[in-house]
């Protein structure tokens, strides 16, 4: 089923925007995604600037809505166009773990991992090994623990069919692998990842974010070179 909107809704930015664009194929609605070039600087995209001043990614603009934050523009969607994409009614015995992951693929995976991933590619190379990164490192482990816990009891974070949680979490363990250095020991995570990134939705979003697909395959290749 495609839900057609008022207004076609755009996607700024890729990063954390992967997890609307996976989500909006998820649920066939219509979007476009207009790229944001953060490392070549924003200073000169005033198209972007004028939807989030604050110059960070994901930013979203449907209509009269416009949304940043990526787990915010997420909730946002399903609430308001939903449920196409499983999430539990609240009465669910499923929700309570569906919203914990959901929040956790962020607040305790991504967010963690982003700091090791800037310190191990873009801080000055005497700096990389620092105590911050490496306390970061430990809260992503220990969630990640939380996350295996969890795939022991049921294929998806909240049950038996994938829900926004997953997108959350899936987002998070593929940067952890691709740019922090962090490899899935437990064959729970890495049958999960492989599960989740299957999906058609999923293929449909990698093909739309060219440069998530792009350090996908760098990371790939450059994993096999180290082997």
């Amino acid at each position: 089923m495609v839900i057609r909107l008022p207004n076609m809704s755009a996607v700024f930015g890729e990063g954390r925007g992967f997890r609307a664009v996976w989500l909006l194929e998820e649920m066939g609605i219509p979007y476009r995604l207009r790229p944001v070039d953060l490392l070549a600087g924003i200073e000169k995209d005033t198209e972007f600037l004028a939807i989030n001043p604050a110059g960070f990614i994901p930013a979203i603009k449907g209509g009269s809505v416009t949304m940043v934050e990526s787990l915010a523009i997420m909730e946002y969607l399903i609430a308001r166009y939903g449920p196409t994409q499983p999430a539990p009614d609240p009465r669910d015995p499923a929700f309570p773990a569906y919203q914990q992951f959901l929040h956790q693929g962020e607040a305790g995976l991504a967010a963690s991992i982003y700091f090791v991933v800037g310190a191990g590619n873009f801080a000055p190379e005497g700096r990389r090994q620092n105590w911050s990164a490496g306390q970061a490192r430990e809260v992503f482990d220990g969630r990640l623990g939380l996350v295996t816990r969890q795939l022991a009891r049921s294929p998806y974070l909240a049950g038996e069919t994938l829900a926004a949680a997953d997108n959350s979490v899936t987002y998070a363990l593929e940067l952890a692998q691709r740019a922090g250095g962090v490899t899935l020991g437990e064959a729970a995570p890495r049958a999960y990842v492989a599960r989740t990134s299957g999906r058609e939705a999923y293929k449909r979003a990698m093909e739309t974010c060219k440069s998530t697909k792009a350090s996908a395959i760098k990371a790939v290749a450059a994993q096999a070179a180290g082997q």
